[in-house]
């Protein structure tokens, strides 16, 4: 059992996180700091938090476990307001998109605090934001990937596992730069996709009648459009080389695509289509499996 956790940032993920962990009973109290106040006062209420902070450093000063759950964007001032009251052996957490920045940060602001760093990421989400959708589940039989970098404490890598096997979700260790490619192509080119879609449709002059007759396909497609747009804008910014690349790909097979339609050629797209499906077919069924 841990005796205090802070939490810095108190959305869906922190949210969620620190619900769990209560509920848990895993840790004895929690300390919550956001920028907006109701949040934190419906997180209170919520029983994901026992006390409120006014500020980074006063949040975090206690707390043997510090879980950081900002915007990529924000998290260089938040090291640097750790860093001020944190104790020495606290450990830091995230659950960022991106770990290269986060490694990259740490190592500039904090370099004395590297033993005590653990990257992580839950693959868990919804597509709204904020406490309001929080839930004590959400990381069941998701995968958690850690970033453990060379300087990490093994110990405290452990305690990280531990922490995020109490969720019920699937620990798994992974590199840094093999994350933050990975990722670009399995969750933020679908996001960017999702939202290019709906910004291209709302642009043309039959808006309204394309929205009239959309259907499941259009909404299942662009649900992930509803995500926060302040975190997806810091994703893309603190991802760039990645997301750029799967981007320069995906315009390819776009190029390919015009080809074989120009072209009339029915074979190429039925050949395309049913590769696609298999694969997927054969993905959802790997994933059932992981169930049983």
């Amino acid at each position: 059992m841990v005796d205090h956790i802070a939490f810095v940032g108190v959305g869906l993920i922190g949210g969620s996180l620190a619900l769990a962990l209560k509920q848990s009973g895993y840790c004895r109290q929690t300390t919550g700091y956001a920028r907006n106040r109701a949040n934190l006062e419906l997180a209170k209420k919520m029983g994901a938090l026992d006390h409120l902070a006014e500020n980074v450093a006063y949040a975090v000063k206690d707390a043997d476990i510090i879980v950081l759950a900002v915007p990529l964007g924000a998290m260089e001032g938040v090291f640097a307001e750790i860093c001020k009251t944190a104790k020495p052996d606290a450990i830091i957490t995230d659950v960022g998109s991106a770990k290269g920045v986060v490694v990259n940060l740490a190592r500039r602001i904090m370099p004395e605090r590297l033993a005590y760093l653990v990257p992580a990421h839950p693959i868990a989400g919804k597509e709204h934001s904020g406490v309001v959708h929080a839930e004590a589940g959400l990381f069941a039989d998701h995968y958690t990937i850690l970033t453990p970098i060379p300087e990490t404490d093994k110990e405290v890598l452990q305690r990280i596992v531990a922490m995020w096997e109490v969720t019920a979700a699937k620990v798994v260790c992974m590199d840094v730069e093999h994350h933050d490619q990975v990722l670009a192509a399995t969750s933020h080119l679908p996001h960017l996709l999702a939202y290019l879609l709906v910004h291209m449709l709302t642009k043309l002059e039959t808006e309204r009648e394309i929205f009239r007759f959309a259907a499941g396909g259009f909404y299942d497609f662009t649900r992930i459009a509803s995500s926060s747009p302040e975190m997806w804008r810091d994703i893309c910014l603190h991802n760039q080389k990645p997301i750029l690349d799967m981007l320069k790909t995906f315009r390819s097979e776009v190029d390919s695509l015009i080809d074989i339609l120009q072209s009339g050629n029915g074979e190429g797209l039925h050949e395309l289509f049913e590769g696609a499906k298999r694969r997927r077919d054969q993905l959802i069924a790997e994933k059932d499996a992981e169930k049983h």
